[in-house]
């Protein structure tokens, strides 16, 4: 079962780039977007076989989330039920049988860390909501998370010390999610593997150069563990400033 998640930052540019060669390609099982950056009859896409799930944010242009699915899912929320941080489209929750799938923009802290309080709101109602899945079933978690994890996550670590995505605060709360029970797949396969990123940001030539961050990642609740076939990141995958990142569940 193979699962993949994009940020695309911007749907309907990427559209005219590659992502559907991209997503045929790659034929995943769930197929996991985020910024969108769409509204609600902006686009259409003929996916034959996949049932299609979109959470929109109120401001036009911004943010947002979709899931694409070949299986449909017994049960579709979108956001965590607070009004505070369901106004930006950035959650989806489907519920299977055997597991909850959430996809994830987590959001940004912002130059000069203007929005980190916003930010560490966010991550504590988030680790509520993961918390009350996970006592129902195993819970998968995909997304662009924007945050780099260890020092091993970023080219450039010593010089992002006190920068968004990499603060202490930001990194003590993907922390607290996987001391929670959550496996963070890629380390989970490749625990000291350096020079791997999934963003990339567009100015310095940061993607020739591969001065990246991980910021893009498959969290599995620890019961899992003995279905983890592999964790990948697509970094010749073109098309955004992020590229796509694979989980394979036997």
């Amino acid at each position: 079962m193979k699962f993949i998640s994009w940020n695309v930052n911007g749907l309907r540019a990427i559209v005219n780039k590659n992502f559907l060669e991209v997503f045929h390609e790659l034929d995943a099982d769930f197929f996991c977007l985020q910024e969108t950056k769409l509204q609600e009859g902006q686009i259409e896409l003929d996916l034959p076989g996949y049932y299609q799930y979109w959470n929109y944010a109120v401001k036009k242009g911004y943010s947002g989330t979709a899931i694409f699915a070949k299986t449909p899912a017994l049960n579709v929320s979108y956001g965590m039920g607070i009004e505070e941080h369901d106004q930006e489209g950035r959650l989806i929750t489907l519920e299977y049988p055997e597991f909850f799938l959430v996809t994830c923009y987590t959001p940004n802290s912002q130059s000069e860390l203007k929005r980190l309080d916003y930010r560490l709101q966010w991550e504590t109602a988030f680790y509520h909501y993961l918390e009350a899945l996970k006592t129902k079933k195993p819970v998968i978690v995909c997304g662009d998370l924007n945050v780099a994890h260890q020092n091993i996550d970023l080219k450039n670590w010593k010089t992002n010390q006190k920068n968004a995505g990499f603060t202490m605060e930001e990194r003590e709360a993907l922390t607290r999610l996987l001391d929670s029970g959550f496996i963070d797949t890629f380390r989970y396969f490749y625990p000291t593997q350096e020079g791997i990123y999934s963003w990339w940001n567009y100015r310095f030539n940061s993607r020739k150069n591969n001065a990246g961050w991980r910021i893009d990642y498959f969290l599995a609740s620890e019961e899992l563990a003995p279905k983890l076939a592999d964790a990948k990141i697509h970094t010749s995958i073109m098309g955004s400033d992020h590229c796509p990142v694979e989980l394979e569940l036997k």
